[in-house]
């Protein structure tokens, strides 16, 4: 258990610099921190506080519909994803204010390895999931409305079209769009389902069953 923690812990932190070198990069993050953009740009409050409410509200919704998916790691990824977010993304504003092209690149590329480290390090935890996580597997397995990855869809498409339009309500300009929803959104939602499975298979099941 105690290893598991740990693994969720760093899981969770992982993911949440990732998010920040994404923002760096500004060619669009995963589909649920599209939605955050959104909201943080139309509710001003620090996004570290504003994660919290957010993902609060989805954790009642947790509660009231089904409570299996609920554990440590949830509330791990509650109080700490969007704090450690927050300040990530001010200390690599403070060191490069200007990326160029090439190095928001490697940006991207970082932020995509990171992410899938991070992901497979909390989900092999197995100590719960994120409360964006839960909104699917409850619609899923409890109403049975669908398939799990066809609803993941669904879910994940809302998110970028609200982030969207709570963005340009926000007084963000359209032309600023692909920054929270663009091609780093699109290969995270293509691409980090394989890389998940093998840094599964190459790191996190190796460090869990590590008997040392």
């Amino acid at each position: 258990m105690k290893k598991r923690i740990i693994m969720s812990i760093l899981g969770v932190m992982a993911g949440a610099v990732s998010v920040a070198i994404f923002k760096m990069a500004a060619f669009g993050v995963d589909p649920f921190q599209s939605f955050m953009s959104g909201i943080s740009r139309l509710i001003p409050i620090s996004f570290g506080t504003l994660y919290v409410i957010v993902n609060a509200v989805l954790l009642l919704f947790s509660l009231i519909s089904d409570r299996h998916y609920i554990g440590i790691a949830t509330f791990i990824n509650l109080f700490l994803l969007g704090y450690v977010t927050e300040y990530s993304y001010k200390l690599l504003q403070w060191l490069v204010p200007e990326p160029s092209m090439p190095l928001r690149i490697i940006f991207l590329i970082v932020g995509i390895v990171i992410i899938c480290i991070g992901s497979s390090l909390y989900i092999t935890a197995d100590l719960g999931v994120s409360t964006y996580d839960a909104v699917a597997l409850i619609m899923a397995n409890k109403w049975k409305i669908g398939k799990f990855k066809f609803i993941r869809i669904c879910t994940d498409v809302c998110c970028v079209v609200l982030g969207a339009l709570m963005f340009i309500a926000g007084g963000g300009r359209i032309g600023e769009i692909p920054a929270i929803a663009g091609i780093g959104t699109i290969i995270t939602a293509f691409f980090m389902g394989p890389l998940i499975e093998f840094f599964n298979v190459h790191i996190a099941r190796k460090i869990l069953e590590d008997k040392k």
